[in-house]
């Protein structure tokens, strides 16, 4: 495996941390501003609509300049976000912080996709991109519990400033290992938003938001439901974040398996495994080793969907991949932000700390129904254009259209 690609599992490390490190010092950071959590909530939610903007946006604006200086670049913005975040002296400063940092985020990971892909021989591409991909899951088994612990003893600010000098040597990284690739020759703007014109495309992507919502509706307040529900110490929150890592971690590794062989049913057993296991949550949630099994679990089946959509949605936008691969990304974000909002809504009206489980429950189970819509939507058209080809009425459309 080249160099190069261990530079951008880098950048992937230090941006998945900052990402996810926020939920496990939701409580310390709204103590400092004085903010209910709830309202703290809104720095991950402030993220991921970060994330969706920027994706697509900078994506678009990297097309000008060659793939390395745009990489570079997003690493800048990431770093100058978290030292934001770090020394922010009010919570609408820390959001900023938060939104700057987030806009590096989409485009990184898919125009690193595109690098990653070109780095290797063809029959390794998978593997390449899958090699980044493995830096995002690391950071919530290394990175996050780390930031959590720095951040609960030594103070949230020190994890942020640590996220920041990550983002340096990812920056470092970069600059002297990645190769510089010419820029993104042909990749004609109107070709790349045609995709979007494809309903598989869109379904793909709706299943991206409400099944990845799922995870994040209970996970976002997993700090403040195991405390003051389950009985855990604040210590231990630390250590519930590393089972969820080892679960994204094996949920990755076995999506991306299976993802080649049978995607659609990888799909439906993941994504409904993932409704039933966070109905479950709401029950579980009052034992500590019925917990512990339950976060593992919300992290493998979530994170089991990641390659699936991913090459669902490359697939269907064959052709013109690039646009469409950042603002996938952009879709899990969404749903990130969709859940951390509806499952700060349902605390926020009274329910309870084990509320958001129900409404992860529920936007799981939508995105098996959307599952079994595409599914049904692909044999009807495999069927029609079956009786189109037995007929040839397309040649006669076509010259009407010109007269």
């Amino acid at each position: 495996m080249p160099l190069a690609l261990l530079a951008l599992a880098i950048g992937a490390f230090g941006i998945g941390t900052t990402e996810f490190v926020i939920m496990g010092l939701l409580p310390e950071v709204a103590d400092t501003f004085d903010v209910t959590i709830p309202m703290a909530g809104y720095l991950v939610t402030g993220y991921a609509l970060g994330v969706v903007l920027g994706a697509p946006l900078m994506t678009v604006l990297g097309t000008r300049i060659s793939r390395k200086r745009m990489l570079m670049l997003l690493m800048g913005f990431f770093i100058v976000g978290n030292v934001l975040s770090a020394v922010a002296p009010v919570f609408g400063l820390m959001l900023a912080g938060r939104i700057v940092a987030s806009l590096a985020h989409g485009a990184f990971f898919g125009i690193g996709s595109v690098v990653a892909a070109d780095l290797v021989a063809p029959e390794k591409k998978a593997g390449a991109i899958a090699m980044m991909f493995t830096g995002l899951t690391v950071a919530n088994v290394i990175g996050v519990p780390l930031g959590t612990l720095v951040g609960q003893q030594i103070g949230w600010r020190t994890t942020f400033f640590i996220v920041a000098a990550l983002g340096v040597v990812g920056l470092l990284g970069v600059a002297k290992l990645v190769p510089d690739m010419p820029k993104a020759e042909g990749v004609r703007l109107r070709h790349e938003i045609a995709a979007f014109r494809n309903v598989q495309v869109l379904l793909a992507m709706a299943m991206t938001v409400l099944g990845f919502g799922g995870v994040f509706a209970a996970i976002t307040y997993i700090t403040p439901m195991m405390t003051h529900v389950t009985g855990y110490a604040d210590g231990s929150v630390t250590w519930l974040l590393v089972l969820f890592g080892l679960g994204m971690v094996a949920g990755n590794l076995i999506g991306g398996r299976f993802a080649d062989r049978a995607l659609m049913p990888m799909l439906y057993v993941s994504l409904s495994g993932l409704a039933t296991v966070l109905a479950l949550f709401t029950l579980t949630a009052h034992d500590k080793a019925a917990s512990a099994v339950t976060v593992f679990l919300i992290g493998a089946l979530g994170f089991a969907t990641v390659p699936p959509l991913q090459k669902r949605v490359l697939d269907q936008a064959a052709g013109a991949p690039t646009l469409a691969s950042a603002v996938n990304i952009g879709a899990f974000n969404l749903g990130n932000a969709l859940s951390a909002w509806l499952g700060g809504l349902v605390i926020a009206a009274g329910l309870g700390y084990t509320a958001p489980n129900w409404v992860g429950a529920a936007l799981a189970a939508s995105a098996v129904v959307l599952a079994v819509v595409s599914s049904a939507l692909e044999r009807r058209t495999r069927t029609d254009s079956r009786i189109v080809t037995g007929a040839a009425p397309e040649p006669a459309r076509a010259t009407a259209a010109h007269h």
